[in-house]
């Protein structure tokens, strides 16, 4: 069935839920993972650019990535699933076109990402990376929603 499952993770609740919910269909399926961290540097342009130090930030950003991708390395391996890891350094362009390119260069079946499920206006404001990856992506999407979400 799937051999290769994309798994992007940005350290938060609900990209942790579709982490887990990837290592235990990885797991049943003895397929492997493909971890995926993107930075982008849009919050970067749009709210700090002129007050901060931009490189320092993108470098925070990357090592912030490089250690979260290493923790979930060794969570699949505790459960003797195979993981590889992707560092995307995003500047400029969408996190969810960097989703669907590199899970079409790792040449993955599946994609598993987490959602917070949002609605109405803080969805038109904040945007969903997992809408869009669903609308452009060429492969599976699962889509794991945030449990505050769903109450």
């Amino acid at each position: 069935m799937y051999k290769r499952i994309m798994v992007p993770i940005d350290g938060s609740a609900t990209a942790e839920r579709g982490l887990q919910e990837a290592i235990g269909l990885a797991s049943a399926l003895k397929a492997t993972l493909c971890l995926l961290n993107v930075t982008s540097d849009f919050p970067i342009m749009v709210e700090m650019a002129h007050t901060m130090d931009v490189e320092k930030y993108r470098e925070g950003l990357h090592q912030f990535g490089v250690e979260l991708l290493a923790k979930s390395k060794a969570a699949a391996a505790a459960r003797d699933v195979s993981a590889e890891t992707v560092m995307s350094d995003l500047r400029g362009g969408r996190v969810s076109d960097a989703i669907v390119r590199e899970a079409q260069a790792a040449k993955c079946e599946l994609i598993v990402i987490g959602s917070h499920g949002r609605r109405g206006f803080r969805r038109a404001v904040l945007g969903s990376d997992a809408e869009a990856v669903v609308r452009t992506s060429t492969v599976p999407v699962l889509i794991v929603r945030d449990g505050a979400a769903l109450s």
